[in-house]
């Protein structure tokens, strides 16, 4: 089932359908759910859920890269707001470029893997 609460109502809409208004979600909530979208997003990239990452069709390190460095600069410019959820989106931020170095046959140099120019170097 696809969450689409991001989406405006139309006129056939009920608020008991669970469908919100965008004005009525916080925008921590907003900053939340895209930062985990792209999570997700750049898990599947690396191969992460499937049994063997490095034999996985989806992967695609050159979009991995891309989605992680947007979710470094999204988390990074947005900590100051998120709370309580900064830590756990900066640790699976992290935990995403650690499994992107190590799937790369020619690591990058420190500082300057995906999102590293946001984070700082990854070890």
């Amino acid at each position: 089932m696809v969450d689409d609460s991001f989406n405006a109502p139309d006129a056939n809409d009920n608020p008991a359908d669970g469908v919100r208004d965008l004005h009525d979600i916080p925008s921590v909530e907003v900053i939340s759910r895209a930062a985990v979208m792209l999570l997700s997003a750049a898990a599947e990239r690396l191969g992460l859920s499937d049994e063997e990452p490095e034999n996985s069709p989806r992967r695609d390190l050159d979009e991995a890269r891309r989605l992680i460095t947007a979710l470094a600069g999204l988390v990074t410019s947005s900590a100051e707001y998120l709370g309580v959820h900064a830590a756990p989106l900066r640790d699976g931020l992290q935990s995403l470029q650690k499994a992107f170095r190590e799937a790369s046959a020619v690591p990058d140099a420190p500082g300057q893997g995906p999102g590293e120019k946001y984070t700082g170097p990854v070890a």
